[in-house]
């Protein structure tokens, strides 16, 4: 990548035009799929000791973007997952808060009065969420709208539709619109993994978004039926090391849809760990979408700290 012409370094950001881009997705190494399930397979076997899954668990709650997507989604709703966010176990104060709320464009400014003078970050869903099949002036539309009643980040879905079709520069030059019209936010690129057929897809789908200047590459809506796995995020995981080690520019890898208990969170982690190493523990560059993987988490601490478990209705609903 970094041998690529026409590139221009833009404060710390590589500019690829879209014939590069294209380039880069037609050029991208074959995915070995049986040596990257069976190395996914074995980094989730990996057991860690008790100091070591209490740090993990809390790392998880810190890379963690609490979310509801639902059409079902009010006012009261997300004052309290916000309340929740800030402090996920109101009875304990060394539990850290959540990276964010993950809501609707219209309920941003409610989250953005909840959350004012707290570290979680508010990041809204816009761009025609889940599909990303709109008007393409109606879906950047939706993201400066979004950024201007507060939110932090923003999380789009790369268009499917172009990129299975082979139309690599049209779909780049979508994401790098998306890039423009959301400005100093942290735009995440949704990948919707299970759509994408195969390992090779997913890689050339990472490299693209990446390309386009996304902050982070995400798998999944959670809105279909085949959300995160431990091999697509390992692909995914993978393409972000070695564009880091083509361009110099570090990529945060999102995962989310069907991440609910704890064991899978700390799973993902060992893969950050073996793959990207330390640089990428942080929630600027690592995080967890999910809507019902905290109340879960809360529980492992608990069981971890007094040898026993707490009922589920111990702690609010998520």
């Amino acid at each position: 990548m970094s041998q690529a012409a026409e590139i221009q370094p833009t404060g710390g950001l590589v500019r690829y035009t879209p014939r590069e881009a294209v380039r880069l997705v037609t050029r991208t190494t074959a995915v070995d799929a049986v040596g990257l399930e069976d190395r996914a397979a074995s980094l989730g076997k990996r057991s860690i000791k008790r100091e070591s899954k209490l740090w993990a668990l809390d790392l998880a709650i810190r890379c963690m973007d609490l979310t509801t997507l639902e059409g079902v989604d009010t006012v009261g709703k997300v004052v309290a997952m916000c309340a929740k966010a800030v402090r996920p176990d109101p009875t304990d104060p060394s539990i850290p808060p959540v990276a964010a709320v993950c809501i609707y464009p219209q309920l941003v400014p409610v989250a953005k009065e909840q959350l004012r003078g707290t570290s979680v970050k508010v990041a809204s869903v816009a761009g025609s969420f889940p599909s990303g099949l709109g008007p393409l002036d109606a879906r950047l539309d939706e993201i400066r709208t979004a950024i201007e009643q507060g939110a932090d980040e923003v999380d789009i879905v790369l268009n499917r539709s172009r990129f299975l079709g082979g139309r690599y520069a049209q779909a780049f030059e979508e994401l790098m619109a998306a890039r423009e019209a959301a400005g100093q936010a942290r735009l995440k690129v949704i990948l919707e993994v299970g759509e994408l057929g195969s390992y090779d897809r997913v890689r050339q789908a990472s490299v693209l978004a990446m390309a386009a200047g996304a902050d982070f590459i995400k798998t999944s809506t959670g809105k279909i039926g085949i959300g995160a796995t431990l091999p697509s995020a390992l692909c995914m995981m993978e393409a972000a090391r070695d564009f880091f080690h083509e361009t110099g520019r570090r990529v945060g890898v999102k995962v989310a849809g069907g991440v609910r208990v704890s064991k899978q969170a700390i799973q993902y982690l060992v893969l950050v760990h073996e793959t990207l190493r330390g640089e990428w523990m942080t929630p600027d560059l690592f995080r967890i979408g999910a809507s019902s993987l905290l109340n879960d988490v809360l529980m492992q601490i608990n069981k971890e700290r007094t040898g026993r478990y707490q009922g589920p209705d111990y702690f609010t609903i998520d």
